[in-house]
């Protein structure tokens, strides 16, 4: 039997490598852990998970078809787990970037309900940020 204990990793395709660096990088607080430019692939470190970063003038990224964009993406969304939530914390984060947080709604994830924000990288993929379950 298979049991997921968690994310491993995501892919993504994207259009502007330094718009994406910047918004998992600075925005989102991951770190390069590998580059591997020969091939178009950059590694993040995302908590104990990674997101791939695939640049879609590199060779994995030209193996990959259309680029994303309102009428095709490469992913419906991700979501990480944030620990610990500040919800007005992390709001005024993403509003020092620009970047319009929504609405914070409780939504259902690994852990149960709890707080979740949604926003979109510079790709237009959607990146929900997820806080820890409701106490009972």
């Amino acid at each position: 039997m298979i049991r997921i204990r968690e994310i491993d990793h995501l892919v993504v395709r994207v259009v502007d490598l330094d718009a994406s660096l910047r918004f998992y990088c600075d925005v989102l607080g991951c770190r390069i852990e590998r580059r591997q430019d020969e091939i178009g692939l950059i590694q993040l470190r995302a908590g104990t998970s990674m997101v791939d970063l695939v640049p879609l003038d590199g060779k994995l990224g030209r193996a990959g078809g259309a680029p994303p964009g309102e009428e095709g993406r490469n992913i419906d969304h991700f979501c990480f787990r944030i620990d610990p939530w500040d919800e007005k914390g992390i709001v005024k984060h993403l509003a020092t970037f620009g970047i319009d947080a929504g609405e914070v709604a409780p939504r259902f994830g690994a852990e149960g309900e709890g707080p979740s924000i949604y926003v979109r990288d510079p790709d237009g993929n959607v990146v929900e940020l997820k806080g820890p379950p409701y106490r009972k």
